[in-house]
């Protein structure tokens, strides 16, 4: 009953913060901040209650089934991460990270860094404080810690050859994406279309993920993003009239995170076995809709033809072209706009950016030249502002450091699953060339969703796909898809 209540306030949390990012007055800044600090005071108080302890000392001794014992498991781990923290470094980093994120919206579209810096600052101090504080109650690096929020058991000293042999593969696999591109020529690119068009695509995309608007919608904010909880799923999208097929394909994204809330069972909500089990997962979910299967040969042929039906004729929807386009490689500065090849390129750099604040060694008055001198080094670009630099995420300003390493990991993992799931149900792919993502999505459900957190990673991981997670099957994937063409 007391963890049902934390999830209910989590729950509240998860609708002032859409509510933030998508129609809250300028003006609602303050009181927001105050009433964001008071909710996470109050998850505080009701985890560090030492009442807490006893009932779940008593607990551990009952005759337990695995999903209660899992369930324990991850009751202890919530209450250890907050008798780490004291009650008033939870305010005041809960406060900072409300102002900041805000600031950060003008000094964005102003591509001025040093407007938000100062707030930055006391964003990255408490987080280093949290990181301290969490390191000691879990025997961990600060930076280790920080990564334990967002994906439990995940260890920089085990990604970094992961990262490493990527940035080592990546190179000599662009020379060749590249020559074979320009050897075929550019292709070509849609035309404006307004916003209410793009809208009505987006609506029937989600519609064809399975997407349930009785218990879910779709609105706009700066940057998108999937939030919600069981029975109210909300997806957030931009719109950008020169770029219409940005917002097709950020709802697929975001539909496949909608879709892992949706398929957690049910008979364990608002506990915490019922949960996702942690951001690696969870971006595995969502680049298995909009990478490993929206930007399919077979699913961009039928795409092409609905582009075309609701945006209308436009020589760039020509099936060729229109699969061209969507498969296009070419470094670029802006991570969300980045193709699948370069993308981990992108968190590579902020992974190495992140570690070196949070440990010290990069002052923050220097982060926009490192960024740009990380940019130079590993994808070759020039980068012309802080808007299209170190301005272009939300996830420092808002305090989430240690959460980008799970981007590129759940790429890596995506490229696994979706091995798997072809090999297990072969009519993934025929469905995919009807628009049909309901194959995909019921393995996913069977394999992944409904297991809610009553394994560890590893665990599922293996269950799923037989293999610890690697990067083989992603780099397969981008060998086929960009090199042979399939």
């Amino acid at each position: 009953a007391r963890f049902r209540r934390l999830a209910v306030l989590e729950e509240i949390g998860t609708i002032l913060h859409w509510d933030a990012a998508t129609q809250m007055p300028d003006g609602g800044v303050a009181p927001r901040s105050d009433q964001m600090a008071e909710l996470e005071l109050l998850r505080h108080g009701l985890l560090t209650d030492p009442r807490l302890s006893d009932l779940l000392n008593a607990a551990a001794e009952s005759d337990l089934g695995p999903w209660q014992e899992a369930n324990l498991r991850l009751m202890h781990r919530e209450v250890r991460f907050a008798t780490a923290l004291d009650g008033d470094l939870v305010e005041a980093l809960s406060q900072a990270r409300s102002k900041c994120e805000h600031v950060w919206r003008t000094a964005r579209a102003r591509a001025d860094f040093e407007t938000v810096r100062p707030l930055m600052q006391t964003v990255l101090d408490l987080t280093r404080r949290s990181a301290e504080a969490y390191g000691e109650a879990f025997g961990l690096a600060p930076y280790d810690a920080l990564l334990e929020i967002h994906a439990p058991g995940l260890r920089a000293d085990a990604f970094a050859p992961l990262f490493d042999g990527y940035v080592a593969f990546l190179p000599g696999f662009l020379e060749r994406v590249l020559a074979k591109q320009a050897a075929g020529g550019d292709p070509v690119h849609p035309r404006a279309a307004p916003v209410d068009r793009q809208r009505a695509l987006v609506k029937r995309l989600a519609q064809a993920t399975g997407f349930n608007f009785a218990r879910g919608r779709i609105d706009t904010s700066a940057h998108p993003f999937s939030a919600g909880y069981s029975g109210d799923q909300r997806i957030t999208v931009a719109y950008i009239e020169d770029g219409p097929m940005f917002a097709v394909m950020a709802a697929l994204h975001e539909c496949g995170h909608a879709a892992y809330e949706a398929g957690l069972p049910a008979n364990w909500a608002r506990q915490p076995v019922g949960r996702a089990l942690d951001m690696v997962v969870h971006e595995s979910q969502s680049l298995c809709v909009e990478m490993q299967a929206g930007r399919s040969p077979r699913f961009l042929a039928w795409l092409a033809g609905e582009v075309r039906a609701v945006l209308g004729d436009d020589p760039a929807y020509a099936p060729d072209n229109f699969r061209l386009h969507q498969q296009w490689v070419k470094p670029d500065f802006i991570r969300v706009d980045a193709d699948e090849a370069t993308y981990p390129a992108h968190v590579i750099l902020r992974t190495r950016l992140e570690r070196a604040m949070l440990a010290g060694d990069l002052p923050l008055g220097d982060l926009p030249g490192a960024w740009n001198a990380g940019m130079k080094d590993l994808l070759g670009i020039d980068v012309p502002d802080a808007r299209r630099g170190c301005l272009q995420d939300i996830h420092w300003y808002d305090g989430a450091i240690g959460y980008f390493p799970t981007y590129s990991l759940g790429a890596m993992l995506a490229a696994q699953l979706a091995e798997a799931a072809y090999a297990a149900r072969p009519e993934i792919a025929e469905a995919l060339s009807r628009g049909e993502f309901s194959p995909l999505m019921g393995w996913l459900r069977d394999t992944v969703h409904s297991k809610g957190s009553s394994l560890q990673a590893d665990d599922l991981i293996a269950s799923a796909t037989g293999r610890p997670l690697d990067a083989e099957a992603f780099k397969r994937h981008l060998t086929r898809r960009y090199i042979e063409g399939v």
